[in-house]
């Protein structure tokens, strides 16, 4: 059994690595080429609106992403809770992981979708402006406790 929770915990760090790379990079890279085309293209050939409906998608798949994490953490995470091997790091990092990850995909980018189908000028609005800072917020801290979560379990994992 406890080769087969080894493999189970290979697997899982790998997954919360490949998840905060591809959020991150979504951020940091995507998001920047996505919303300069002009840079890229030679002139404006999309509208910021255009370029932000792309970079909504891009979210949406990583949502996916993001979904199968948050299982795979309440799952491995729950069952470490269950024998008894737990901190209160891990605790609050997995509770912050769960609940941003939740988030993300379940009320921050319904809502964004919502207004972007409204149009344009819907998402020049403050409602819109707020809801797309409070996303960027909580992804920032969803990719902090998933840091947080590598972290404590590689450390464990090395002793």
């Amino acid at each position: 059994m406890k080769k087969y929770f080894r493999m189970a915990t290979m697997v899982y760090l790998v997954l919360l690595a490949a998840t905060l790379g591809a959020g991150l990079y979504a951020g940091i890279v995507v998001a920047p080429v996505t919303f300069h085309t002009e840079q890229w293209l030679g002139g404006e050939v999309l509208s910021h609106f255009q370029e932000g409906l792309i970079m909504t998608q891009n979210f949406v798949k990583l949502s996916y992403l993001v979904d199968v994490t948050v299982i795979a953490v309440a799952l491995y995470e729950g069952y470490k809770y269950k024998k008894f091997e737990r901190d209160t790091v891990t605790q609050i990092a997995t509770f912050f992981t769960i609940s941003t990850g939740l988030m993300f995909g379940h009320y921050y980018l319904p809502d964004i979708l919502t207004m972007q189908m409204a149009g344009e000028e819907m998402t020049k609005s403050a409602a819109f402006i707020n809801t797309h800072k409070g996303s960027e917020i909580n992804f920032k801290i969803f990719s902090l406790a998933l840091l947080v979560l590598i972290v404590q379990n590689m450390r464990k994992a090395c002793k």
